[in-house]
């Protein structure tokens, strides 16, 4: 699309400031069902789709996969899905550990990690043939204004979009969010992610791994081929070493906390790094804007939920928007931010509990605390209506769902 003339006003139902994963997903909802929409995007879609390889992947439950099929993403996304067929949960090198099965539980794989590239490049061409849907990249919102009835997205550009709702989707230090005047918890893990692939000698047969160590979770996630996608939690102060360690130093180090279960080990690719944090808005909405994704809450990566979350905060707002639509009634009203918040705070904040209890728990040489984690673990493992209730919470198949999650179309 060609860029629009500096100064031009643009008539929309929905206005969405961040294309990332979750701002584009819910974009391309909305559109799918007819609301007019427009998504703003800091980045250039022709970047966006020719980016390398670059290592970092996505986490995505059963339930997410149902609204990305519903939405008619999915059949873009599934040549590059490996499926997650088991998760193996243990605390170091103890012999007490949680196995979880999907054979277990019936619905199909627990989940799949697909490459973060494969999704963004799906994303852009769904995007550009839903004719509701007007992708601006790259743009962006330098401010929001109140207008009778709606709100004005004011581009840096001189452009100008006025819509009866905004989504701030623009990432944990969202400029919207502080703009509106709402506060956040947070607080630091002291703690640093390092992202990076590695090719392997032994297939992972769809495995998962989650293996707590001192330093915090280190987990091995399935890809496509004999390759496997690392985020290991390290501790602050070390993690820039590591980063900067030559290639055999970062192997040895690397191959020390995942084990030779796979045979020989390569890291292929860049490596990635990002401080550990937790943000939690204290409120999702203000007049006409509700928060999405890490805008709302950024969680610990233990579990690899947050674009799950995300995911259901875009499946939540597109029903809520398109049933108020279709009712001729305003879709940026108080009561549908109020309905929004109500179902999306709940959810967010027991995952943050447990993410950040468990990370708590885990990370620590404590043998008093070792001997009740991994007692603990095995316990949960011997109990199957246990292990099958955390398993759906965990595939996005548990609580209120939105119709899209359930498979069913907006």
């Amino acid at each position: 699309m060609a860029a629009a003339d500096s100064g031009e006003r643009i008539e929309s139902d929905v206005v969405v400031i961040g294309g990332g994963l979750v701002g584009l997903t819910l974009g391309t909802a909305l559109a799918g069902a007819g609301i007019e929409t427009v998504v703003v995007d800091g980045a250039a879609p022709a970047a966006m789709k020719d980016a390398a390889f670059d290592g970092r992947v996505s986490s995505i439950a059963l339930g997410s996969k149902r609204v990305l099929d519903a939405i008619g993403l999915w059949p873009a996304l599934a040549g590059d899905a490996q499926p997650i067929l088991e998760i193996r949960v243990s605390d170091g090198d103890a012999p007490l550990f949680l196995h979880y099965d999907h054979k277990d539980v019936g619905a199909g794989p627990l989940g799949f990690i697909v490459e973060n590239r494969a999704i963004r490049a799906g994303l852009i061409a769904h995007a550009a043939r839903l004719p509701s849907l007007r992708h601006l990249a790259p743009a962006s919102v330098e401010a929001l204004e109140p207008a009778p009835g709606a709100t004005l997205a004011r581009l840096a550009d001189g452009r100008c979009v006025r819509a009866r709702l905004a989504v701030a989707a623009d990432g944990a230090r969202s400029r919207l969010r502080e703009a509106a005047g709402i506060e956040t918890v947070r607080w630091s893990y002291e703690q640093t992610g390092i992202v990076c692939t590695v090719a392997h000698e032994r297939a992972h047969r769809g495995i998962a791994h989650e293996r707590f160590l001192p330093a915090g979770p280190f987990a091995i996630l399935p890809m496509t081929g004999d390759r496997s996608s690392l985020v290991w939690t390290e501790r602050a102060g070390l993690a820039p070493a590591l980063l900067e360690a030559p290639h055999a130093v970062f192997a040895r180090e690397l191959g020390l906390r995942f084990g030779d279960f796979l045979g020989a080990l390569e890291p292929v690719g860049p490596r990635w790094s990002y401080p550990l944090a937790l943000t939690h808005a204290k409120r999702y909405v203000a007049p006409r804007l509700a928060l999405a994704g890490d805008a709302a809450h950024a969680i610990h990566p233990l579990a690899g939920q947050g674009f799950n979350l995300g995911i259901r905060d875009a499946a939540v707002l597109a029903e809520l928007v398109v049933d108020r639509a279709r009712l001729g009634l305003d879709i940026g009203g108080s009561d549908v931010l109020t309905r929004y918040q109500r179902r999306r705070r709940f959810d967010s904040v027991v995952l943050i509990a447990v993410t950040d209890g468990l990370n708590r728990l885990f990370s620590n040489e404590s043998q008093g605390l070792r001997l009740v984690r991994d007692v603990g673990l095995a316990a949960v493992n011997e109990l199957p209506p246990v292990k099958r209730f955390f398993m759906r919470h965990a595939m996005g198949l548990a609580g209120d769902l939105p119709r899209l999650a359930r498979g069913e179309p907006l």
